[in-house]
């Protein structure tokens, strides 16, 4: 199979909207995405992030940057305010180059994110 584009979805929550909270869970996240799927940085194309309207300390794209992602295009946007959505949610969609089948990839749901897309493969 030759390399195609693909995305790769993923989600994580913290617990307190601090730095710390942040860089953690953002970087368990982007490590798990790439781990579970055996993607090299150097696959990567862009990163787009977006959060729930109660993160406000820090764009989780500086966290992705501590992790190594600091030569990748990483964009950050706005959740929709959904009533009843998750709270204080990251959420992440990674595009790549990979030799790997959509049905292949294993998009990943952590901390209080799991629930949020049951219906996938993990």
């Amino acid at each position: 199979m030759t390399a195609a584009v693909r995305a790769l979805r993923g989600a994580t929550t913290v617990d307190a909207d601090t730095p710390e909270q942040i860089h953690e869970r953002v970087g368990a996240l982007v490590n798990e995405m790439l781990d579970r799927n055996e993607v090299d940085k150097d696959a990567l194309i862009s990163v787009i992030f977006t959060a729930t309207d109660d993160i406000t300390c820090m764009f989780p794209a500086a966290a992705a940057r501590a992790v190594g992602l600091g030569d990748v295009p990483l964009l950050c946007a706005r959740e929709l305010a959904i009533v009843g959505g998750t709270p204080r949610c990251i959420r992440v969609l990674m595009h790549l180059t990979t030799e790997r089948s959509r049905a292949d990839l294993r998009h990943v749901y952590l901390a209080g994110a799991e629930g949020l897309r049951d219906d996938l493969p993990v």
